[in-house]
């Protein structure tokens, strides 16, 4: 691939870490990366808490990225699809801290519909020992 394609991943990305360093940096090798940033409601919604950071000073953050080329709300919940066809990548990519069933509940992606769209789905490798969780974990001790 290369910087002809276009590479969709999304998240929260609070506390900005090695971690999604990482991703994002896999991500460029593919393509040029758009990132649906997911509100901060949708955060509250899914894991029950805000985010540290505002969804504007994680914006900042991912734009101050080097690994990202666009960064775009995700405004549609549980339903990324919107924002995909709004995107039209060549690539959608995660971790494999998914399984392919568990990302098709949380995003509404399947691999049959991103199929039919000529969009590939991949599983990058997964930063193990890092996470927000466990960087809020480490604050409180």
């Amino acid at each position: 691939m290369g910087v002809d394609k276009v590479v969709y991943t999304g998240g929260t990305f609070d506390l900005f870490h090695i971690g999604h360093v990482r991703l994002l940096q896999r991500c460029a090798e593919l393509g040029r990366v758009v990132v649906a940033l997911n509100p901060d409601e949708f955060n509250e919604q899914y894991k029950g808490v805000r985010p540290v950071m505002c969804y504007e000073e994680r914006e900042e953050v991912l734009r101050a990225c080097k690994y990202v080329w666009d960064v775009l709300k995700q405004q549609d919940g549980h339903d990324s699809r919107p924002t995909v066809l709004r995107v039209m990548p060549n690539v959608v990519a995660t971790t494999t801290e998914w399984t392919l069933e568990r990302y098709a509940q949380q995003t509404s992606l399947t691999e049959e519909w991103l199929n039919t769209l000529g969009i590939q789905l991949v599983f990058l490798p997964y930063t193990q020992g890092i996470s927000t969780t466990e960087l809020k974990r480490r604050m409180c001790v």
